[in-house]
């Protein structure tokens, strides 16, 4: 089991909807920091280089944002792990059914990383 905080970053495109959704389920968990942000330009805020170095582990809603972290970030990026979850974007933020999708995916997540419930 982890017993010092494990740093999460969650993106998604906006940061509006998933990512801060997760950042909030997450964040009171006590083996955990979390942060949120997201890859557009547009977003309510943006993934920095600091971010991507304080991270241990990046949890990405789709396939596109792993693509636009590589891009941008792709040296520092090699210092922690990069998974897609495969969230789509179909709900708003702290929706019943949205948070339920994150749990589903990233709960098997954290366990294989020794970071208990």
């Amino acid at each position: 089991m982890t017993e010092a905080p494990f740093n999460i970053l969650f993106v998604c495109s906006l940061n509006k909807w998933r990512s801060r959704t997760a950042e909030t389920l997450y964040a009171r968990h006590p083996l955990i920091n979390a942060r949120s942000a997201g890859t557009s330009r547009q977003a309510r805020r943006r993934v920095t280089l600091a971010d991507v170095r304080w991270a241990d582990l990046i949890l990405v809603m789709e396939e596109k944002h792993r693509e636009r972290l590589r891009a941008e970030f792709r040296q520092d990026l090699r210092s922690c792990e990069l998974l897609v979850l495969a969230v789509e974007d179909r709900f708003p933020y702290m929706d019943p059914r949205l948070i339920e999708e994150l749990q589903a995916v990233i709960d098997p997540i954290l366990e294989s990383e020794g970071i208990d419930q």
